[in-house]
């Protein structure tokens, strides 16, 4: 079976992009997408997918245009009867099954600017003299998206989660769950060298700036975190400067780290911090389980998926920056009494979503719905 896998951009690799790359190997598919950036791709070892990969054209770096432009794109790729299916694994290439089909979409949001976050930018992410043509843009794409949507053959929901936000905003019931692959035998747990670690995106809705304040009233704790972003891209690039303002002294920022690399932090880290707002599923605390490590974080979203309060870490009720001091002082407490007090409950929650039991879940839908 020849299988075509759609995601809108490939220049900044995260957990959905990681998702789009592990289908494209497991499944021996090929990967459409826009903006590619090789070195970032290998250096996330997925370098030997490069051949496999077909660009669609370029699109700007800046929101909106980025995701309209990758919108109107796969709307217009046609590739004929070339596949016998359709993955779409990014959530602004959904319009790629109008033209394309059988297909699934495997959801991560769905499109969270338009629907789940859209109060939260318009309020604090947008200046006012541009929130009317926010609003507009999200009214005009509404419509369109849920347009689009009865294109799609089947539904897959990265979380309990996002299967919500499916019924809410597009009506759609039918949704199979499947949490995205976290390839856990290459995590491992090693002696801690001391810090906290946190891996996310550098973006608003993760909430970054509460770990700061975390930290700076802990200033014999270190924190290390790895923050991509698109370079170039003013939300990005404001909310680093935002954060690089206020990080203190013991807080480290790593624009970016590699796939071995990221490993090693894990591998060495105390316990993992997120603080990402209703994550959809949370690919990071699972990787930090894998390394057998406590996570640290908001009890909302996905993370009320995949963590378990008081067995893999600490999840926080309307969590600040208070409270997470004190779930570090909690830790920290725990730790010293038994170092390997998470080791075991950690690296079990984790196994529940490895790479193969995800393959072989997308396999079946697959083969029920060609």
């Amino acid at each position: 079976m020849k299988i075509a896998v759609f995601h809108n951009f490939l220049d900044n690799i995260g957990g959905a992009e990681i998702v789009a790359l592990t289908l494209t190997r497991e499944l021996s598919a090929d990967l459409y997408t826009t903006n590619i950036s090789a070195e970032n791709i290998s250096r996330m070892g997925f370098g030997d997918l490069l051949p496999r990969i077909q660009s669609i054209g370029k699109i700007p770096t800046n929101a909106p245009w980025r995701h309209q432009l990758a919108l109107w794109k796969f709307r217009r790729l046609n590739l004929g009867k070339k596949y016998d299916f359709y993955i779409i694994a990014g959530d602004w290439a959904m319009s790629g099954a109008v033209n394309h089909k059988p297909n699934l979409w495997y959801v991560h949001s769905p499109l969270n600017e338009l629907w789940e976050f859209k109060k939260y930018i318009r309020t604090n992410v947008l200046p006012i003299w541009k929130r009317h043509l926010y609003d507009i843009w999200v009214f005009i794409n509404r419509i369109i998206s849920k347009n689009y949507s009865k294109h799609v053959g089947h539904f897959v929901a990265n979380s309990s989660n996002v299967k919500e936000r499916l019924l809410k905003y597009y009506g759609v019931s039918a949704v199979d769950i499947i949490h995205p692959p976290i390839d856990t035998k290459k995590y491992t747990r090693g002696e801690s060298d001391g810090y906290w670690l946190s891996v996310n995106r550098l973006i608003t809705h993760k909430r970054v700036e509460l770990q700061l304040e975390a930290f700076g009233v802990l200033p014999h704790e270190k924190l290390i975190i790895v923050g991509s972003y698109e370079k170039g891209a003013r939300q990005f690039e404001n909310y680093k400067g935002k954060l690089e303002k206020i990080r203190p002294a013991n807080v480290t920022i790593i624009n970016w780290a590699d796939n071995q690399k990221l490993r090693d932090l894990y591998t060495k880290a105390k316990g993992f911090i997120a603080t990402a707002m209703n994550e959809d599923f949370g690919m990071t605390v699972v990787e930090a389980m894998a390394s057998g490590k406590p996570v640290i974080a908001p009890n909302e979203g996905g993370f009320k998926e995949s963590l378990v309060d008081g067995e893999t870490g600490k999840l926080i009720d309307d969590i600040s920056s208070k409270k997470i001091v004190t779930a570090i002082h909690e830790i920290n407490n725990e730790l010293a009494h038994d170092p390997d007090h998470y080791k075991r409950k950690t690296q079990e929650r984790a196994a529940l979503y490895d790479t193969e039991k995800f393959t072989s879940k997308i396999r079946n839908i697959i083969n029920t719905h060609q």
